[in-house]
């Protein structure tokens, strides 16, 4: 409704975007706390549409507690932390006031919430207060965790259930109903002398807060034809106006209208000739009274099988209109095949929570790692005082943890995202007496979980599958005796890359070669169905399958085994199991292009977790779905023991690929600090496949709208092998003079995207949702 009204004024960005974590509703630098009978106050509008302002513990948070942050043994400070009205983010003091946007965090951005010394910080520091009263909120992405100490046990616990209830009514709300939290926080926010009255100011103040510049002339006329009783303010049903032609979708009743004929609503048959058009699966009568019963907001509509547009709305913007084929974000593949089938979420150098330099180690790394459903985690296993071997990255300033405070955190975490199995990459430099003594704490603290011997009935010579696997621990690593080579000697874990290494180990090679000649019975017991090893010649002739090998690969290695073994490496990768590691030469813990390995059926592409980029977005989308159980079944091309495939040469295009980017709604703020920062955004979509199928188109700018844009431009791409696409929807901040700023982006299989109409929900740089932000399309896929 509002397009192509906007101000043609060109700006520039003044200082970097604040980070897209925080580019969401922000807070006053010193919110008041609320009084009894606060339920009248405009702000308090959003948890009593939660249900939770009579809650004891929400109202509790919302007056706010007085905590101990802990960072160290040292840096114990007490600080205010206070639940805000919007019942989204809470605000806490800091010692040196900053930017508001810096005294926040958001709800919806917690991982999970820990109660008593569950974490690595409170372990080590935390000694002088009693578990009960501790608590630690663990967030998505690379924040840090907040290791927090309550002045009682009763006020930690208010805490804990509070935040549970909470985040458990934000997963429950739709779609619409976060929109209509999320504006009614801004309105709030305007809402500068908080008399529940909107001035003409105020409304320009609320427009500029949601991202939209829009023509002053043009703002007042709305705000006019609002203005009922024409006193130059807007209350009441009078705001609710504007709030309502403010969120209107013209391009969603314009698709409505086209179904529900002069009426203006939906019958069961017109609704079912819309969702035969989307090419929705299964699309019946019943499905269609199904979705009017589950997503009509009027009851009399609802009685009469009719949907209303409203409901329209409300349907579209459900996981049942999003891009994502609900059926997939579930497990829904064969789980019962050899574990070489899959692709495997892996991670590379999985202690480290920065560069692999001189950053931290820590437990927490492999928490993190869990919680993105990572199912092949790396332990660089070195010396330790007091026959304690120690986990970090050898030869430079990174610091310590414990072996087995790092097997601790596997039995306690491993499995609570996935059931599936999980693999521990053994990078060994110990000697024999430390070797044992990993052994050991693998025994003692994993107990049943290990797989310490071939499965019952099992083939030696076939891997097990993931099914058969459920809730067990293996261990990659080097065996006896079969890892000796011509003279003898034990080969180390990446022994068969270590001209890639050079540059990284210089300073200890020789002790790394000393201590490559020796492993230990007990620890080389444990490798069952991971045993390294170096990979043979595949030309002329590959050997033999060996299923219970694997070998581990720099990436530029790989990429040399892709590009001169090409069909046979694959034919390896059908059998055995090939773990694919970053260059040691990265050394800011950089990643490269997962994709080209999976291509060549390589399935542990190991990627350093804790830096954000695309290349961590192909991962998330790889794994997205299959209930993001952390294992995603090959192609059947990748699985064939004598599969012709080359993805060289894939042969011509079977698959067209038809995008109409339509619009945009509510994108993030990227300055949140300075209120006339509009973003002029543009939409990129990337294809990530075999090479032939690599594509990426934009669309045009648009100027000054980040809260609805419109483009209505259509991109389309030949595919070739469609099997393996992935597909990375892109917004960006477009910049004349410099590169462009992210905005958000979300990245899913071919397979799984589904056609038609559709949302595409953005997520940040570190995988945290941007909701309400969205992107609206149209989705066709041709097969020939």
């Amino acid at each position: 409704m509002l397009c192509g009204r906007w101000r043609s004024r060109h700006r520039r960005h003044e200082e970097p975007p604040m980070p897209a974590q925080v580019a969401a509703p922000v807070a006053l630098p010193s919110p008041p706390a609320p009084q009894d009978g606060g339920n009248k106050r405009p702000g308090l509008r959003a948890l009593k549409k939660m249900g939770l302002t009579e809650d004891e513990d929400v109202r509790a948070m919302l007056r706010g507690s007085r905590l101990c942050k802990i960072r160290s043994r040292t840096w114990q400070k007490e600080r205010l932390y206070r639940l805000q009205e919007d019942g989204l983010s809470v605000w806490f003091q800091r010692r040196i006031p900053r930017a508001p946007s810096q005294h926040i965090f958001f709800v919806q951005h917690i991982e999970t919430v820990r109660e008593g010394h569950q974490s690595e910080g409170l372990r080590r520091f935390g000694g002088a207060f009693e578990p009960a009263r501790c608590l630690t909120i663990a967030f998505k992405g690379r924040r840090k965790n907040l290791d927090l100490a309550a002045p009682t046990a009763e006020e930690a616990q208010r805490w804990v259930r509070g935040l549970a209830k909470l985040r458990a009514r934000l997963d429950a709300m739709s779609q619409r109903e976060r929109l209509d939290h999320w504006i009614h926080f801004y309105l709030h926010r305007a809402d500068s002398n908080q008399d529940s009255k909107m001035s003409f100011k105020e409304i320009k103040n609320l427009l500029r807060m949601v991202n939209v510049d829009m023509n002053d002339m043009y703002a007042y006329c709305l705000f006019k034809e609002c203005d009922r009783s024409n006193n130059e303010w807007l209350e009441g049903p009078e705001i609710e106006e504007f709030l309502r032609r403010l969120l209107k979708r013209p391009e969603l009743e314009e698709i409505f209208h086209r179904y529900s004929g002069e009426d203006r609503v939906l019958s069961t048959p017109e609704l079912l000739e819309f969702l035969e058009d989307q090419g929705e699966d299964g699309a019946t009568l019943a499905h269609a009274q199904q979705l009017i019963h589950t997503y009509e907001l009027n009851e009399t509509a609802k009685q009469h099988e009719l949907m209303t547009l409203d409901g329209f709305m409300m349907y579209l913007l459900s996981p049942e209109g999003a891009a994502l084929n609900p059926a997939h974000t579930c497990v829904f593949q064969d789980m019962n095949q050899p574990l070489a089938h899959y692709f495997i979420s892996s991670s590379h150098n999985t202690y480290l929570t920065d560069s692999q330099i001189g950053g931290p180690s820590s437990t927490e790394a492999y928490v993190r790692a869990f919680a993105q459903g990572c199912r092949c985690v790396e332990l660089d296993c070195w010396e330790g005082p007091g026959g304690e071997p120690v986990i970090y990255h050898g030869h430079t300033l990174t610091s310590k943890i414990l072996f087995r405070d790092v097997i601790q955190a596997v039995r306690d975490h491993a499995f609570t995202l996935s059931p599936y199995p999980v693999i521990l990459s053994l990078e060994n430099h110990c000697g024999l007496e430390q070797q044992a003594a990993m052994a050991r704490h693998l025994h003692t603290i994993l107990g049943d979980m290990l797989v310490t011997q071939l499965l019952d009935s099992q083939n030696p010579e076939e891997l097990p599958s993931p099914e058969q696997l459920k809730g067990r621990v293996l261990v990659k690593g080097k065996k006896l005796p079969a890892a000796r080579n011509e003279d003898g000697r034990i080969l180390s874990d990446r022994e068969e890359d270590n001209e890639d290494e050079d540059e990284e180990e210089e300073a200890g090679a020789a002790e790394q070669r000393r201590r490559a000649k020796q492993i230990s019975p007990e620890l080389s017991a444990l490798a069952v169905y991971c045993c390294a090893t170096r990979l043979r010649p595949l030309s002329p002739a590959p050997a033999p399958p060996q299923p219970c090998q694997v070998s581990s690969l720099s990436e530029r290695k790989a990429k040399k085994l892709i590009r001169e073994a090409g069909n046979s490496f694959i034919r390896h990768n059908a059998c055995q199991l090939t773990r694919v590691y970053p260059l040691g030469l990265r050394m800011n813990s950089a990643n490269y292009n997962p994709q080209e390995m999976w291509n060549s059926g390589c399935q542990l592409v190991a990627l350093n977790f804790q830096t954000p980029g695309y290349e961590m977005d192909l991962n998330a989308g790889r794994f997205l779905i299959n209930g993001q159980c952390g294992y995603v079944l090959k192609p059947a091309c990748l699985r064939q023991p004598d599969t012709t495939f080359d993805p060289e040469c894939p042969g011509p295009p079977r698959t067209t690929f038809t995008i109409q980017v339509l619009t945009a709604q509510q994108l993030p703020k990227l300055n949140a600090e300075k209120p006339n920062s509009i973003v002029d955004p543009l939409v990129r979509i990337e294809i990530h496949g075999v090479p032939a199928d690599c594509a990426c188109k934009e669309t045009n700018y648009v100027l000054n709208n980040g809260f609805n844009p419109r483009w209505g431009q259509t991109l389309q791409f030949q595919l070739r092998v469609p099997e393996l696409v992935l597909v990375r929807f892109v917004v960006e901040d477009y910049d004349a003079t410099s590169p462009n700023d992210f905005v958000g982006q979300f990245t899913l299989p071919l397979s799984s995207l589904k056609q038609g109409y559709r949302h595409i929900h953005l997520l940040s740089k570190d995988g945290a949702s941007l909701s309400p932000a969205t992107l609206f399309v149209h989705i066709c896929i041709q097969r020939s």
